[in-house]
């Protein structure tokens, strides 16, 4: 691989399948962003590409522009939440129950919605003067988009990059919901296209640099705990990033 120098610090844009390239090991290959620990490295490129695809190069997120992030307390909806506030944006973040909306506020969300509590559409209108939002940056897809797109501004856009609901995903339409873009969106599409990587890559180093982008680790975990790391991760209680360290016997991890 040219670029590169035995013992260089490396970190992985994880563009490609688990399956094809497992990364359960004493021993793996990958590159990693320069001035994070291996521990933070390990959160960077998933995350923030993915908000930044979304955010700033789809969504032409602009100073000022109200952006919702719904399921906030992954590392995504993190990562989107620093993207916004570095990009100037107001970022409003959702969570289900009330235990993580601390958490959220801690990490830069402007405002949290706890959907079990709060009416969504509403409480979006009165947080931006009835206008609604510019970008909805949803993991969840499902039903649940019609709600969602109640609350995003006309001319606004609607960005689904998961499916953690499995069922059916309607499309809003303009006889129901104001004018909108609705799209999804994987950080295939930036990982595939060179140019436009190259420009994620600076970007995310550039946030990283200036100290915009801190990634957000909820707990490391052992390889020889990988089956309680899984079992943690189920369990739905981390704000953030969950990682899994390998310890070498000279002390690197």
């Amino acid at each position: 691989m040219d670029g590169f120098a035995e013992g260089d610090p490396v970190g992985v844009v994880p563009a490609f399948l688990q399956t094809d390239y497992g990364t359960y090991g004493d021993h793996v290959i990958v590159p990693r962003p320069g001035d994070v620990d291996p521990v933070q490295a390990a959160g960077v490129w998933m995350a923030y590409i993915t908000a930044y695809g979304a955010l700033a190069e789809g969504g032409q997120v602009r100073p000022g522009d109200p952006v919702l992030i719904t399921a906030a307390s992954s590392s995504v909806g993190l990562a989107a939440i620093q993207m916004a506030n570095h990009i100037g944006a107001i970022p409003i973040a959702t969570t289900r129950g009330a235990a993580k909306k601390q958490a959220l506020l801690d990490a830069g969300a402007a405002h949290v919605i706890v959907t079990d509590d709060e009416d969504l559409p509403s409480r979006i209108k009165e947080l931006t003067n009835g206008e609604g939002v510019r970008l909805a940056f949803d993991p969840v897809a499902g039903p649940g988009v019609e709600t969602i797109a109640q609350g995003i501004a006309p001319g606004g856009f609607l960005v689904v990059y998961g499916a953690l609901d499995p069922r059916p995903t309607p499309l809003p339409n303009a006889q129901s919901f104001p004018a909108l873009s609705t799209s999804t969106y994987t950080l295939f599409e930036l990982t595939t296209d060179a140019e436009r990587l190259r420009r994620a890559v600076a970007f995310v180093n550039s946030g990283l640099s200036s100290g915009s982008f801190e990634p957000v680790i909820d707990r490391t975990f052992d390889l020889a705990d990988i089956a309680e790391a899984h079992g943690y991760m189920e369990s739905n209680v981390q704000v953030g990033k969950i990682v899994v360290r390998v310890t070498h016997e000279d002390g690197t991890v």
